[in-house]
């Protein structure tokens, strides 16, 4: 169990990832309808982008699950050069190399969950498996909001002091822009998204 005893930190593949998917994607709709994503997902889509995910070059995903066996949290990676055009040309258009750049595609940890050290497992874990597989850096993307935009909850706190604290910083000037709807039904909206980054 770990960490502190709480969860179980686990790598998911083959006949555990299928029996997973289901959760996993219930797990992405609900973490993501929340500010500051507010996306509004479908079951389907969600385990169609696992799946695919988990065939992708170095892939990982990691999970939180309780001693009952429930999923609340998880993280995934992979190389860079077998992701989505969105997030892997503006990356290059900086100078980066992708072929020895490890992508972190999401962190999701139910509100219950958060502040014991998962999400820092999520990391170690993501991070060591890069490191593994001889990739220099990893990277994610973060939506950007304003900060006067009015579905922000008065108690929201920004992860920038987390994801600094972990050896990232953002990318200045290097943006990707990528859609989805914010209301079940509705046309989706683009979204900017900004690069953090950290070399190993």
């Amino acid at each position: 169990m770990d960490p502190a005893g709480l969860v179980n930190i686990r790598p998911l593949s083959g006949a555990d990832l299928d029996a997973a998917l289901p959760a996993l994607a219930r797990l992405r709709i609900e973490v993501f309808r929340a500010y500051p994503y507010l996306y509004a997902g479908s079951l389907a889509y969600e385990e169609t982008y696992l799946r695919k995910f988990a065939q992708a070059k170095d892939a990982f995903i990691v999970a939180a699950e309780t001693e009952d066996g429930e999923i609340v949290g998880c993280a995934t990676g992979s190389g860079m050069d077998d992701q989505h055009a969105e997030f892997a040309l503006p990356l290059s258009a900086a100078g980066y190399d992708l072929p020895t750049t490890f992508y972190f595609g999401e962190s999701v940890l139910l509100p219950d969950w958060r502040g014991k050290g998962i999400g820092h497992a999520f990391f170690d874990a993501r991070e060591a498996h890069a490191i593994a597989h001889s990739y220099k850096r990893a990277c994610f993307c973060a939506v950007e909001r304003p900060d006067d935009h009015p579905q922000r909850p008065e108690t929201y706190s920004p992860l920038d002091s987390f994801w600094q604290s972990r050896g990232y910083r953002k990318l200045p000037g290097v943006t990707a822009h990528f859609t989805w709807p914010e209301a079940p039904g509705e046309p989706e909206v683009n979204h900017t998204m900004v690069y953090w980054l950290r070399q190993f």
